[in-house]
């Protein structure tokens, strides 16, 4: 491989680094299933938005006795048609791309193949004996819901921010930790087993439900004390449900304004990170388009 090839696999844009063909059929395929701001591959996105949300229903429906009794032979043929279907999108984005490893190792990749996987398996798995093992493999059929993910630009947007503010959320999560360990701690020793407290990670574990304002109420505090506790935890727990809201809610709205800048593209010299309100090209002058 070429030290240009290496920085092509190597960059963070998907269209370099599953290789774009040059031109012919395998082109043209390239550009209706992962180019989806043309008309033939916006027709793609959407088709298959619409797949992936019936096949998903019909597993959902299949789960439903009353009606997998009374359907079962239209939803058994809806399933193996939706994998028939998917079987040929998975094979068509390996074939149109230059390097197919590459995208069946990627996580889109991963999600198409455990999309078609189960319905092949369940081929081969005898259901009179492992009838938990085929009802896992029918479970992990949802995991198509996944794929629109990559049809659906919101979703990309949410997946940045997430991954911008992974730090500040691990900073936020280990307080809020250490917040739980410590007054379940205090529980234990306030309330103690005549209560139901009858160690610290049982204690803990009220103490997530409180806080989290869950509270299932198959542990509840005796005492004043306890009681006063917890009274100080569900108010706490409300101001720390909006941290994480504002840290990724910030995150996104900058995520929007890079997506913006970055959208911006001279026609002239193909210089990118203009400004939104910018009527011309600050390197060469040319007129933008709206």
């Amino acid at each position: 491989m070429t030290t240009q090839d290496s920085a092509t696999v190597l960059t963070s844009d998907p269209h370099q680094r599953l290789g774009k063909p040059a031109g012919g059929w395998r082109a043209a395929l390239y550009a209706i299933i992962f180019e989806s701001d043309t008309p033939k591959g916006r027709a793609f996105d959407l088709a298959l938005i619409g797949a992936i949300l019936l096949s998903v229903l019909v597993v959902v429906l299949t789960s439903v006795k009353p009606i997998a009794d009374k359907y079962g032979d239209w939803l058994h043929a809806g399933e193996w048609f939706f994998t028939a279907l998917f079987t040929i999108e998975y094979a068509a984005r390996c074939l149109c791309v230059q390097r197919p490893v590459l995208y069946a190792r990627s996580f889109f990749g991963v999600i198409d193949l455990m999309s078609i996987l189960p319905a092949y398996i369940s081929l081969f798995v005898p259901a009179a004996h492992v009838v938990s093992g085929v009802r896992i493999l029918r479970l992990l059929r949802i995991f198509r819901i996944l794929k629109l993910t990559l049809y659906i630009q919101e979703y990309s947007m949410l997946g940045d921010a997430l991954l911008a503010s992974r730090r500040k959320i691990f900073v936020f999560l280990s307080v809020v930790f250490l917040v739980v360990f410590l007054l379940g701690s205090v529980m234990y020793v306030v309330e103690g087993p005549e209560n139901g407290y009858t160690s610290i990670p049982t204690a803990v574990y009220w103490a997530i439900s409180t806080m989290t304002t869950v509270g299932f109420g198959d542990l509840v505090p005796k005492t004043d004390i306890g009681r006063t506790i917890a009274s100080f935890m569900m108010l706490l727990g409300w101001g720390i449900l909006a941290v994480p809201t504002g840290i990724i809610s910030s995150e996104i709205t900058h995520q929007r304004g890079q997506r913006l800048l970055s959208m911006r593209v001279c026609p002239n010299c193909h210089s990118t990170g203009h400004e939104p309100e910018a009527r011309y090209c600050k390197d060469c002058g040319t007129a933008l388009p709206s």
